[in-house]
């Protein structure tokens, strides 16, 4: 064999190596969906959940085979679903969005972990048309990441089932607008609530009744409940965090002390107050007398946070409240405490000296 051949030997080797993954790729997006379950001590032990990978095609069979697994436990509440899926079959895609949301799972895209050399393409998560539907049913749903990307290639149109199913789910229709692999951006698929990464919009309750209205507002996130209430009085305004982390982990963070605080948009707030939070039954807490002047800040914020300090910012135990969803009914409450409770002006910030 001349030196000439085995050259172009090697060369012919390298190019199937670069042909084999691509065609391995198109052949499992062309195959029926595939569900790839991972639930080793290891996942469950990081996550708390398994980790459901489907790919390939959305075909009308997968809602019931997906149900088969649910039935025989091997897919559980909770589950992350990693979604790599396309298809046409709309109506399947949405069978499946019920079968998440009914048992409060997760939707992701990804796909199984790769071998190192594996191509980028064998790497990258595409969900389109079908798979758009059913990833809508996740309770919660993370944006893309990397070159992971959603696509729809129509909207929903007035087809009446699209339309009860993204009502079901929460969905505005007219965020369905079509939309390429590049146009649906994490920031876009947040604003419209498309996706939500792991978090439920707050909720908002009150009783405006004098002599003291009070709110509660509610926000779940996949790590619990959390809440906040206000109560106004004559002279006296309480505000209270309620993280629900469970009795033991309550009574824990309650015992090791640090500074308990809250933060609006991300700045400290009654720094003069300090002290720890407290265990009361499963929820930390932490409760704070508050300027009734000051609760103009608080009922305009985006967010607002309540955190105990642990040895860094980084162990710190709390949470952060989304509040631009319920901005009217806090204005609402805002004025029933004025009426009920008036307090002075709030003194002006004297002006730094020259």
């Amino acid at each position: 064999m001349t030196a000439l051949s085995r050259t172009a030997r090697r060369w012919l080797a390298m190019a199937c190596c670069l042909v084999l993954p691509a065609q391995a790729a198109a052949v499992a997006a062309s195959r029926p969906l595939q569900v790839t379950i991972v639930n080793d001590r290891l996942t469950l032990s990081v996550t708390h959940y398994p980790q459901v990978y489907l790919q390939g095609t959305i075909d009308a069979g997968a809602p019931q085979r997906f149900a088969a697994l649910v039935r025989a436990g091997r897919i559980t509440p909770g589950a992350d679903i990693y979604l790599d899926a396309h298809g046409a079959d709309r109506a399947a895609g949405m069978a499946l969005g019920r079968l998440f949301r009914a048992g409060g799972m997760a939707t992701h895209l990804g796909t199984p972990r790769q071998p190192r050399h594996a191509s980028v393409a064998m790497k990258t998560a595409t969900c389109t048309d079908a798979c758009v539907y059913a990833y809508l049913g996740g309770l919660y749903r993370w944006t893309p990441s990397g070159r992971d990307r959603l696509a729809l290639a129509a909207p929903p149109g007035d087809a009446r089932d699209v339309a009860a199913y993204l009502a079901a789910m929460g969905i505005d229709a007219g965020a369905l607008a079509p939309a390429s692999p590049g146009d649906w951006t994490a920031e876009r698929l947040l604003a419209t609530g498309l996706a939500n990464n792991g978090v439920l919009p707050a909720t908002a309750s009150y009783d405006l009744r004098a002599p003291a209205p009070t709110l509660e507002l509610r926000q779940t996130d996949r790590k619990g409940v959390h809440r906040l209430t206000i109560r106004c009085a004559p002279g006296h305004t309480t505000v209270t965090a309620y993280d629900d982390v469970g009795m033991a982990r309550a009574r824990q963070v309650a015992l090791r002390g640090g500074d308990a605080y809250f933060q609006l948009d991300g700045r400290k707030v009654l720094d003069q107050s300090r002290g720890g939070a407290l265990a009361e039954g499963s929820a930390l807490v932490i409760r704070r007398d508050y300027p009734p002047a000051d609760l103009v800040d608080l009922v305009n914020t985006w967010s607002f946070g309540a955190w105990v300090d642990g040895r860094s910012a980084a162990f710190r135990d709390g949470f952060t409240l989304q509040l631009h969803p319920v901005h009217p009914q806090l204005k609402v409450f805002y004025y029933a405490c004025w009426r009920a409770a008036p307090w002075p002006p709030r003194a002006k910030k004297s002006a730094p000296a020259a």
